[in-house]
């Protein structure tokens, strides 16, 4: 079954001969899937009322553990945006009682990020309705496939995903 990728690098050692295209093959597909994912995780989400990076924020409170909270300092290391956007996302999360901001017992200048019940509630019906899209996704493959791929595409991401600093 021949994909826009074939008729990518076909298309590219016709014009370059001299060109090595091979990691097209790869990376072009992996870029590709890229955006079907994310087409596929704004469906899940918009289904919830809720924008990516809501889910983000919400579902590292969620993974967290009871109480469901985190310092600012701990979200912004899970979600890699700057400080600023970090302050802009709770406050609209806040507004819209998906979470709340409570005193940091351990630090009298510090607050907690705690997750309401109704931003659990919508963290955990929003991940059902992701992984169901993800499924579907990776239907056409056994499970013995998914493994070997999920190990295949660790070797690619661990060295980007432990880069120190």
């Amino acid at each position: 079954m021949e994909d826009e990728v074939d008729r990518l690098v076909a298309a590219w050692r016709r014009e370059r001969p001299d060109l090595d295209v091979e990691p097209l093959e790869v990376l072009s597909r992996v870029s590709r899937l890229a955006r079907h994912l994310d087409r596929a995780r704004r469906l899940a989400f918009s289904e919830h009322g809720l924008e990516p990076w809501e889910f983000d924020v919400l579902t590292s409170l969620r993974r967290a553990g009871a109480p469901y909270q985190l310092s600012p300092g701990q979200l912004l290391t899970q979600t890699l945006v700057t400080s600023g956007t970090m302050t802009n996302r709770i406050d609209r999360l806040a507004k819209k009682g998906l979470v709340e901001r409570l005193p940091d017992p351990s630090d009298r200048r510090g607050v907690l990020v705690r997750l309401t019940p109704e931003g659990r509630d919508r963290a955990d019906e929003a991940l059902a309705g992701l992984l169901a899209q993800e499924r579907a996704i990776l239907a056409r493959l056994s499970q013995g496939q998914r493994a070997d791929l999920a190990a295949l595409l660790r070797q690619l991401t661990a060295p980007f995903d432990n880069i120190p600093g």
